[in-house]
């Protein structure tokens, strides 16, 4: 391994959490009182950040099912891999399960070596179920906690390409999430879990070699904009597998997320999202997918 690539890549990172850390600071010293957490359909659907899930469920009312919540999310990952948008629909029941679907719609790349190994898109049904709620048995510390699935089909992504079949890749995760309120003018959210997959980069990068636990988490802070809006700024860290199906000398690294969500007014069930993904680049001797710094945004709206 190249240690020194290792140095600078793991300092890189490092800079963009002080900067994030930094800038979260300076505006919450100027933020008035702060709002609680603010929920939207993550990447696959799912309540979350951006690629990964929190254990909050969708806003249900009590023993019914809710109204849908749409969604609409877009990824540029580059020359090579393309672009992607995203439609999604979920709904919940009884303030404690959350289900949806989300299609995936992919644009070539223009690589002519490499952009033929990604394909049009994929399909992605997703459930979440709690299985404590926040500030369970009157413990102000006790964070919810669910349990969820992600089933992706028709992927042919990378190695289903390289066999010319459509192939099906999972996730099944347990996370947990804690919104701290006592530190104003600020609120604080932790997140993180644990899930088995045998998906790369969330059914973009196709199938992993085999199914494996990988960790994930989110760290994020909300606090209250001009004209009563909320403003949330997040970063994500996503293990992956390591080496992709059909491909056992290419590695494929830990993805970041820088994420900025705003919320415009409380009257109004609609949040905009903007992120950057730090995804793959050079997976293996002389193959670089060019996914660094891969801009992405979203809008979800709920009835």
């Amino acid at each position: 391994m190249n240690t020194h690539l290792l140095d600078i890549t793991s300092h890189k990172h490092l800079r963009r959490f002080r900067l994030f850390f930094l800038s979260t600071i300076c505006l919450a010293l100027f933020a008035p009182r702060t709002p609680a957490h603010a929920q939207q359909l993550g990447w696959e659907g799912e309540t979350g950040v951006f690629v990964t899930p929190l254990a909050y469920t969708v806003a249900t009312p009590e023993h019914t099912f809710a109204l849908p919540v749409v969604a609409y999310h877009f990824l540029n990952a580059g020359s090579v891999i393309g672009r992607y948008n995203q439609l999604s629909i979920t709904s919940g029941y009884s303030k404690r399960v959350e289900f949806g679907y989300t299609r995936t719609i992919h644009e070539a790349g223009s690589d002519p070596t490499y952009s033929p190994l990604w394909t049009s898109g994929f399909n992605t049904f997703h459930a979440k179920g709690s299985l404590i709620t926040e500030n369970a048995w009157k413990k102000a510390w006790m964070p919810q906690v669910s349990t969820g699935f992600m089933l992706r089909t028709q992927v042919r992504n990378v190695g289903g390409q390289m066999q010319n079949k459509d192939t099906t890749n999972a996730d099944i995760y347990l996370v947990a999430t804690k919104t701290i309120t006592q530190l104003k003018p600020m609120s604080l959210i932790l997140s993180g879990g644990v899930q088995g997959t045998n998906a790369e980069l969330i059914g973009l990068g196709g199938n992993a070699s085999q199914w494996g636990p990988v960790g994930f988490g989110a760290v994020a802070v909300v606090f209250q904009g001009p004209a009563k809006s909320a403003i949330v700024l997040g970063a994500e860290v996503a293990q992956q597998p390591r080496h992709p199906d059909q491909l056992p000398n290419a590695v494929i690294r830990t993805a970041f997320v820088y994420a900025l969500r705003v919320i415009p007014s409380p009257r109004m069930k609609l949040n905009v999202d903007f992120g950057i993904l730090e995804g793959p680049g050079q997976i293996a001797t002389g193959v670089d997918l060019k996914a660094k710094d891969c801009p992405g945004g979203a809008i979800s709206y709920s009835f």
